[in-house]
């Protein structure tokens, strides 16, 4: 209810499973092998290999309603066994709890023991927060901190996994305390990866060919930035006006017209407090070359407290169609409506809105165009960090400190320009309430990165929303190479709000970059 905004992007690992051409060994995901041409044309790509999980819980909440809580977590592999990665949990069916969310960084640990048998565990840390009312998420969810630890085991058939773990999970002076079952279900990935100093460089002949003979999907990704709106049907809520929400939604074609998606959204006007997270799949009919319409169907969860606006458990149904327009090969408008429920609860919507399509492509077919046309190494950057914001007022008071878990992604669109995403959670209370969040994009400039140099320097501009509506964040960081994949992240800058709301900040951020490369064209 009271938190906003996250996501679960994770960290990329540079996991590369090659083999000489002689050998008929497989890799630990039983991939397909990596032939390894003459040095002389050897590719510059290698392959990096993950997991994403879904895992269900119902945890016994003293002196209320138990809370059953879905996760979703996107996990890299680092060696054989470790895996890093960011997730989020959202109520579903039981209790009144729409609005409830919670987001974390995780370890995970999986290892077979015998035969297709593994044994898993994880511990994981992060802040959210949520209740039936504003006053019941501080009994429900303390000051928003939380930790969770877990040990299970697990199944795995050829193209997923399942099993059963006990977890604990734990929110910093909640009644959220308690240990019970904990079911999963894993779905592996992999994807080409590159050195970040390759970041728009050419990509080489040999490359393309073993690009084209390796991945069979399609390799186009659409990241959205929206304005949504929703207009409630018959509220019985408090709240009875127009819902402003800003939205990202990250797509992944599985084939040339079929996609899967997840995305969060956060209140900007109307109810500020308002969250959701969503995810599900999606279909595009081609009209024209420049004109496409796209039909897809979500489920996940969201809302505010019950007596404002009425989700009920949290659960969310959401079919939408949207009309895009292709202004060039990367960039797309598109105009929206929809309808979306809350099967447990008496919230029902029209929706309607507008967004900013930028497509990525991994293939040349995405394009219809040949390998030869060329492609080209788009770099990316992933910060997790530790961000403090200082000297925060509000209406013209101080109120101390809020620290939030931050994670940003950097797009970079040339060798000085780059679009970041952010999302930050705090795990601190403010106002003495649980539930603190930013979701914000923008534009950012750099230096030349040097394969010589270990600094890199960069500026962002960035809009957004948090509790009190829209703001504004700026800042300044450097980015302090420890070689081509990790750097040091450190940043500052102020944070305003552009509403008359007087809320102001100063912050500072430190943490670790993961910086990388992927082809497109």
């Amino acid at each position: 209810m009271f938190m906003m905004v996250g996501v679960s992007l994770a960290a990329h690992s540079s996991l590369a499973q090659e083999a000489a051409p002689s050998s008929n060994q497989s890799t630990q995901m039983d991939s397909a092998e990596i032939v390894v041409p003459p040095s002389s044309l050897r590719p510059e790509l290698s392959k990096a290999y993950g997991i994403v999980m879904l895992d269900y819980q119902v945890v016994p909440v003293s002196g209320n309603q138990s809370i059953d809580l879905i996760g979703f977590h996107l996990l890299n592999q680092m060696n054989d066994s470790l895996y890093l990665g960011v997730g989020g949990y959202a109520p579903l069916l039981n209790g009144e709890y729409g609005g409830f969310m919670a987001f974390d960084v995780n370890a995970h640990v999986q290892h077979k023991i015998v035969g297709n048998v593994f044994v898993d565990g994880g511990l994981s840390a992060g802040g959210g927060g949520g209740g039936k009312s504003v006053q019941h998420s501080k009994i429900l969810s303390g000051t928003g901190g939380f930790y969770k630890g877990y040990l299970g085991l697990g199944y795995e058939l050829k193209d997923f996994s399942f099993g059963v773990n006990v977890a604990k999970i734990k929110f910093i002076n909640s009644a959220i305390d308690h240990s019970q079952l904990n079911l999963y279900f894993q779905v592996p990935f992999s994807y080409p990866i590159g050195s970040y100093a390759s970041s728009g460089g050419a990509l080489s002949p040999p490359v393309m060919s073993n690009m084209q003979a390796d991945l069979t999907d399609s390799g186009e990704n659409i990241m959205t930035i929206g304005l949504d709106n929703f207009s409630q049907i018959k509220p019985e809520g408090l709240n009875k006006g127009v819902i402003n929400l800003a939205d990202l939604q990250f797509s992944h074609f599985v084939s040339r017209n079929n996609y899967a998606f997840f995305g969060p959204g956060v209140g900007v006007r109307g109810l500020p407090l308002y969250n959701q997270v969503l995810g599900g799949f999606g279909r595009r009919v081609q009209l024209s070359p420049r004109v496409n319409v796209l039909g897809q169907i979500a489920l996940g969860s969201g809302g505010y407290a019950p007596d404002t606006m009425n989700t009920g458990a949290g659960l969310l149904v959401y079919p939408k169609l949207s009309v895009e327009y292709l202004l060039d090969k990367n960039f797309g408008v598109a105009l929206s409506g929809g309808y979306m429920l809350a099967p447990t609860g008496s919230s029902k919507n029209y929706t309607f809105g507008a967004a900013l399509n930028y497509h990525i492509h991994s293939l040349p077919d995405d394009l219809g165009i040949d390998a030869a046309a060329g492609g080209f190494y788009r770099g990316y950057r992933i910060n997790l960090f530790q961000q403090t914001e200082t000297q925060v007022t509000f209406k013209n008071k101080a109120r101390g400190e809020i620290n939030l878990l931050s994670l940003q992604v950097d797009n970079l669109v040339d060798e000085y320009i780059y679009i970041p995403m952010q999302i930050a959670v705090a795990y601190s209370a403010y106002l003495g309430y649980p539930g603190y969040g930013e979701l914000l994009t923008g534009v950012g400039l750099q230096n030349k990165f040097s394969k010589d140099g270990q600094h890199q320097l960069f500026g962002q501009l960035l809009v957004g929303t948090n509790v009190h509506g829209p703001i504004l964040k700026y800042g300044v960081g450097l980015n302090y190479g420890l070689n081509d994949r990790l750097a040091i992240y450190g940043l500052a800058g102020q944070t305003l709000a552009l509403d008359k709301v007087k809320f102001k900040t100063d912050y500072l951020g430190l943490g670790v970059t993961y910086r990388f490369s992927v082809p497109g064209w």
